[in-house]
């Protein structure tokens, strides 16, 4: 089994990447967090989940172990494969994925696209007991109450939830001391160019 990778990037689409390790270039799926941190990079290291069936072996690479960690307890949930789960840890990070399984914070879940009620009420029953096992990582340097503060503002001013998130997580990755005023203001000035 492969468990980590690190070589050059040769092509990149948000959801793929093709890694050339040492003249051998693997086909590897991502997450679009996992794209944010790893666009503009020409090396990158992975930490790679190998998913072997009878007639295919693909792999699924993560920028952190946590985000890794969080993808193989997400497929132990009964209805959610590899392919749901990747686009599941596209839709919010590692990070307030494990705070809104301990908080049982299903509408956070559910704002997710393609996730309904259901498959995150089962999240929440299933996962509860076993996030608090997941290591946090430099995502979780800023206080997730701040973070949700903020994309409430926005939405609040009627900025999309998704747009609002993302604009929040691009200027705390680029300032992650500057204050909610700061936050929501530079946020603002993303949204508006």
């Amino acid at each position: 089994m492969i468990g980590y990778l690190k070589g050059n990037i040769v092509s990149s689409k948000p959801t793929e990447i093709i890694l050339d390790v040492n003249g051998v270039g693997y086909l590897i799926n991502i997450s679009i967090n996992t794209f944010e941190k790893i666009s503009g990079q020409k090396e990158v290291s992975l930490y790679i989940f190998t998913n072997v069936k009878e007639d295919s072996i693909t792999l699924y690479g993560f920028h952190s172990e946590s985000e890794k960690e969080m993808f193989e307890l997400l497929i132990t949930v009964n209805g959610i494969g590899p392919k749901s789960a990747l686009s599941l840890l596209s839709g919010i990070n590692s990070s307030e994925l494990k705070n809104a399984i301990e908080r049982s914070d299903v509408s956070r879940i559910t704002a997710i696209p393609g996730i309904g009620k259901k498959t995150a009420e089962r999240l929440v029953l299933e996962l509860k007991s076993k996030v608090e096992k997941i290591a946090l990582n430099e995502e979780q340097t800023v206080s997730f109450g701040l973070k949700k503060e903020a994309i409430a503002a926005l939405n609040t001013l009627g900025y999309n939830l998704k747009a609002a998130e993302n604009a929040i997580r691009e200027v705390l990755s680029d300032s992650p001391d500057c204050s909610i005023e700061e936050l929501i203001k530079k946020a603002l000035n993303r949204l508006n160019n």
